[in-house]
């Protein structure tokens, strides 16, 4: 005799889990094993299925075959910033958060008087306008390769992790830090885990709800081109990245 859609699916949650029958008892709280509830033995309790909701985000009507919206999203965390910054023209600024500033930023996300002490310019290009945009410094070799200590990120402010890409290089805001890190979602919605691309750091995991705001890298800027470069533009190139150093420097006095 066929299996109720419930049984079915509760099976389906575990081995999507890839947890055993015990292991997944124990998280749900259920004595020894699920064995018997995936025979049909036991009936599914009001307790099994608020730790499904609690633990997987399992959408209790999608469980009872009432739905086809397997997970309710119970752990969207607003993750855009809490403060922006404006220009003259009412036009959002981009924020430059240096390595100094990062060790005070989580603390600081909601104090509009902490921002005004940051640098803040325009960025005239078509690729940073309709969205908000921050910089933030390097620190530390953990990205190597790819980001150098003392090298600035730009990065796109994203609302949510159900919004972020797998893989992608993200500045993570949390309650007691600030890291650049590349993202990959997990099973369990309520966490992530953080990458880093220099193999002496490993990977770490942490909960969705300790992230106050995420932001995409998408551009950085380097302050270490080759400066014995026959080539033209990439001195000319240098130049510009020189100039806007300084003006940052100056900002920042």
């Amino acid at each position: 005799m066929e299996l109720p859609i419930e049984i079915r699916r509760f099976k389906e949650i575990r081995e999507e889990q890839g947890a055993t029958q015990a292991e997944f008892a124990s998280l749900l709280g259920v004595k020894t094993s699920t064995a018997d509830i995936e025979r049909g033995r036991t009936k599914l309790s009001g307790s099994v299925v608020m730790e499904l909701l609690k633990q997987f985000s399992i959408n209790p009507l999608w469980l009872f075959g009432e739905s086809n919206q397997k997970r309710l999203p119970l752990h969207r965390v607003d993750t855009m910033p809490k403060v922006i910054s404006l220009n003259s023209e009412e036009n959002e600024n981009i924020v430059m958060v240096n390595q100094k500033a990062a060790a005070g930023y989580p603390h600081n996300v909601q104090d509009v008087d902490w921002y005004r002490q940051l640098p803040a310019f325009d960025m005239p290009l078509p690729q940073f306008r309709n969205a908000t945009y921050r910089g933030f410094q390097i620190e530390g070799d953990s990205m190597l390769p790819n980001f150098r200590p003392d090298e600035w990120v730009l990065a796109k402010a994203v609302p949510s992790i159900s919004d972020a890409n797998d893989h992608r290089v993200y500045v993570v805001v949390m309650y007691d830090s600030v890291v650049v890190k590349k993202l990959h979602k997990l099973a369990d919605p309520s966490r992530v885990r953080l990458i880093s691309f220099n193999d002496e750091y490993p990977a770490f995991e942490v909960n969705v709800a300790e992230i106050q705001e995420l932001w995409q890298v998408n551009s950085k800027l380097t302050f270490n081109l080759d400066a014995n470069s026959d080539n033209g533009i990439l001195r000319e190139l240098q130049a510009s990245m020189q100039e806007l150093k300084n003006k940052i420097n100056n900002l920042n006095k």
